[in-house]
């Protein structure tokens, strides 16, 4: 299962929503707090060490920065 970190508005997720729907991959959606002192946001933080969305988990890993899910996301399943 993929899931996604996300704020809605964000461009960054915006572009890794769009290439999860280029290669027709399932995934869930969870929309964080702005707040950086939420728990969410923390758990976050402490796997990826970014401080920002979008974060991807599969299988769980997770990744951050959409340059770096983009690029495990068209290297998935080669």
């Amino acid at each position: 299962m993929i899931t996604l970190y996300q704020f809605v508005e964000c461009p960054y997720c915006e572009k890794v929503r769009q290439k999860l729907a280029e290669l027709k991959l399932d995934y869930k959606k969870v929309n964080v707090s702005y707040s950086r002192d939420d728990e969410i946001r923390e758990m976050l933080f402490s796997k990826t060490g970014v401080h920002t969305v979008p974060v991807l988990e599969v299988e769980g890993k997770f990744i951050g920065e959409s340059e770096k899910i983009i690029h495990f996301l068209e290297n998935l399943g080669k």
